[in-house]
């Protein structure tokens, strides 16, 4: 393969959410986004990165895949998620997850949902986010991409405040989404004031932050059919560190 990617970051780790949570996997970030959420922590992905040939990203994967292999386990293991950034602005993204898939791998990808999931094989494991109303970009959420959803995909609100709640709460029992595919509400971590990137969006006048507490009571009062989520690797090494 030819082709390439600007990538800022390829590492193995556990997964840290998702209902892929807890398992071995090997992260490949994208550089860029187009977004600018104000709860962003991965705001160094924005411009930091380098172009790599798709041959040598697969040959990274497949070396940092090989101790699994050679331990005769689960051939699944460990997943590959493409994250960024947003991965899906680089259109070369999509070939990657196709080879992976070809060769055997279960393969996440994490999406704004900002742009159209339709691309992608069949088999690669859509995580698609919801913006809501907090992150300042809600309005860029892709409608065209609701009926694409398929019950391997998941959909994910970040949830910073009692306003996200409320927003989330309708737009999954307005859509159904809980009836298509797993649903998360993952609570917005706060950030260092070093993680605060200048050009994220501030979030908007008028709402009042949630506690993870309080979003949990909230989820068992209103019994929603989601699934609650932390960051897990934020509880395992320090909530800045990069490469986990």
């Amino acid at each position: 393969m030819s082709e390439s990617l600007v990538v800022n970051e390829i590492y193995i780790s556990l997964q840290g959410e998702s209902t892929w949570a807890g398992l071995p996997c090997i992260f490949v970030r994208l550089t860029a986004c187009n977004l600018r959420c104000s709860y962003c922590d991965t705001a160094y992905a924005f411009t930091e990165g380098k172009r790599i040939e798709l041959a040598m990203i697969l040959d990274r994967i497949e070396a940092l895949a090989a101790p699994y292999r050679e331990a005769g386990g689960d051939q699944k293991l460990p997943l590959v998620e493409l994250t960024g950034g947003e991965p899906l602005l680089q259109p070369r993204s999509a070939p990657l997850m196709k080879e992976l898939c070809e060769r055997g791998y279960t393969v996440l990808v994490e999406t704004s949902g900002a742009w159209d999931i339709g691309v992608l094989d069949p088999r690669v494991r859509r995580i698609m986010d919801f913006k809501c109303p907090s992150s300042g970009e809600s309005a860029r959420n892709r409608a065209e991409n609701i009926p694409l959803l398929r019950s391997t995909d998941e959909v994910k609100f970040v949830i910073g405040t009692r306003e996200d709640y409320a927003w989330a709460k309708d737009e999954v029992a307005r859509h159904k989404l809980h009836t298509v595919c797993p649903v998360l509400f993952s609570w917005v971590a706060p950030l260092g004031e070093h993680q605060r990137d200048p050009s994220l969006k501030k979030v908007p006048a008028g709402q009042t932050a949630i506690s993870r507490k309080d979003l949990v009571e909230a989820l068992v009062a209103d019994a929603l059919p989601v699934r609650f989520q932390l960051q897990m690797h934020k509880f395992i090494w320090p909530p800045d560190e990069r490469g986990v």
